[in-house]
């Protein structure tokens, strides 16, 4: 064997040590576990399904929609995945799409994936609504046996109540166009419910099921496996349209309580633990190597009435439910004052909607008292349905809150219940249940009426109706005559929260979540939390 020349020799160390072309290198990006209590609550991935705080955790990391929300800013409305819209009248909106979006199965996003997303396949079912400038009878879901669950449409009436329907004008335009007038079109748009996803994932899908477990939308990570009831793992999507993703893998796993994701975060088990008790953020940030960010958000903690018990049906003991509370108390004692009590179910960022003297009702056990015994109530045992700390600090409140209630005479018994299906079970007797409202854009409908309206989850599992209410809520929804939306919002406050409550808020939502210190990452004004470039290293 002939020796090696000094030149060849170094040629062949060259073609060991150095990586062959098109070799793939290692990835560098971080991989981030985070410990919540519920990765979603519906056992699916599709919002159009889990409208939740815990589904609003994750959706925005795997789907998109056409008008994104600026959570951690301003909150006003940008550009999504459409990159302008403009007004043609009360009833029309025009979007253009972004050019060039890629779906996680390599498909490049079209009007007609956008006509899907808000058509009868995805949200309407069977005689549903119009898309693509069609009346679909049904569509292609309703053949191949991919229908939405009743709950699916419930919610998309509840979001679009005057939907009419999407007219694609090209590839990359469409029209939204309403039955009805709405000034707060853009808004809806912006909903989560709104999100755009494939069609032809769809309909290549063995069922409904299938599909909504593992959504092709569009974001920056796609869904590499769905455990329900155990963890979602997300991984990076390198053709997101804005840009490469900074995580490699996102891994949600449920850790219910929250002493356990916070022992998990310190021992190095989890980079994330979400809604942490404000008593455990001195305990965290002793620890150099980890921090505690957040502050109140778009949402407000409530206690919800059925007016169909007995002891309810007079308006009079609810009334009475709502003075006998201490709010302040509550915030003080169990909040550390990180929160506040805000005016009824409204927020600062409804602007000139802002009812700005409005308050919630006094506390005045007297008052209280004094309703109780008009009502001629006599202790009869009231139920009051609610999870095991589902919300941050849900028990302790609840605690507090009885005794409360018992000190005016209120004879209120916990019913501690595994699921939202038992919260609202209609077997046993509902009397009350603890909640919370978001409000998803700058407007009362978001809220108010999406809640507690004709079409709202309150009337439609049956606790509450008010005839005048829900003409109100009409003329809320469809009105343009801005000072008068404003004088309707308002009755509306003083029939929910005043002479027939169907809810009481208790205090502005705060969520903390605890961190590494060495991750740069920024707490939304949502429960949202967003993994994108623009908000990692910042």
């Amino acid at each position: 064997m002939m020796p090696l020349s000094r030149r060849a020799a170094l040629l062949c160390a060259a073609a060991v040590t150095l990586p062959r072309p098109g070799m793939a290198q290692a990835d560098q990006r971080p991989s981030i576990t985070i410990a919540v209590q519920k990765v979603v609550n519906s056992n699916t991935l599709e919002m159009a399904r889990e409208q939740s705080n815990v589904g609003t955790r994750v959706f925005n990391s795997y789907s998109e929609m056409l008008i994104d929300t600026d959570w951690i800013g301003d909150l006003s409305l940008r550009p999504g995945l459409a990159t302008a819209w403009r007004r043609i009248d009360d009833r029309t909106v025009e979007l253009d799409l972004r050019e060039g979006v890629r779906f996680h199965n390599g498909d490049l996003m079209t009007a007609e994936d956008v006509a899907f997303s808000f058509g009868p396949d995805r949200l309407w079912g069977a005689g549903g609504r119009q898309a693509g400038g069609a009346l679909f009878a049904g569509g292609a879901a309703g053949a191949a046996g991919k229908a939405p669950p009743p709950e699916v449409s419930a919610i998309a009436r509840r979001t679009y109540p005057g939907f009419e329907r999407i007219e694609i004008l090209g590839p990359h335009k469409v029209r939204f166009v309403n039955r009805t007038p709405d000034i707060t079109l853009e808004g809806r748009i912006a909903r989560n419910v709104g999100l755009i996803l494939s069609e032809r994932s769809f309909s290549e899908a063995e069922s409904w099921l299938a599909w909504a477990r593992r959504p092709v939308g569009t974001g920056p990570y796609r869904v590499a496996e769905f455990r329900p009831d155990r963890d979602l793992m997300l991984e990076a999507f390198d053709e997101y349209w804005g840009g490469r993703p900074p995580v490699r893998r996102i891994r949600f796993v449920e850790v219910p309580e929250p002493a356990s994701r916070v022992n998990g975060l310190l021992s190095g088990e989890f980079d994330f633990a979400c809604d942490v008790n404000p008593d455990q953020i001195a305990d965290v940030e002793r620890n150099p190597r980890f921090e505690v960010v957040g502050s109140t958000i778009t949402n407000h903690r409530l206690t919800v009435f059925d007016r169909n018990h007995p002891q309810l049906r007079d308006a009079r003991v609810r009334r009475a439910f709502t003075h006998a509370i201490d709010r302040q108390m509550i915030v003080d004692a169990l909040w550390a004052g990180r929160t506040r009590i805000p005016k009824g179910l409204q927020w600062d960022y409804y602007g000139e909607m802002l009812q700005a003297d409005w308050a919630v009702p006094a506390f005045d056990p007297a008052e209280a008292r004094r309703l109780l015994r008009e009502a001629g109530y006599r202790g009869e045992p009231i139920p009051y349905r609610l999870l095991n700390n589902y919300y941050t600090n849900q028990v302790a409140t609840a605690q507090i809150l009885v005794e409360m209630w018992r000190q005016v005479g209120l004879n209120v018994q916990i019913e501690m219940k595994e699921n939202w299906a038992q919260i609202f079970d209609r077997n046993a007797p509902r009397a009350v249940r603890d909640w919370s409202n978001s409000a998803v854009f700058n407007d009362p409908v978001s809220s108010l009426t999406a809640a507690f309206g004709p079409e709202g989850q309150n009337q439609q599992v049956g606790e509450w109706r008010n005839e005048e209410f829900n003409r109100l809520s009409v003329e809320l929804e469809t009105g343009t005559d801005r000072a008068r939306r404003r004088l309707v919002f308002r009755r509306m406050l003083e029939i929910a929260e005043r002479e027939d409550p169907v809810y009481t808020v208790l205090h502005q939502t705060a969520t903390f979540t605890a961190k590494r210190k060495d991750i740069r990452w920024r707490a939304a004004q949502s429960f949202l939390m967003d993994f994108r470039s623009s908000n990692w290293g910042a």
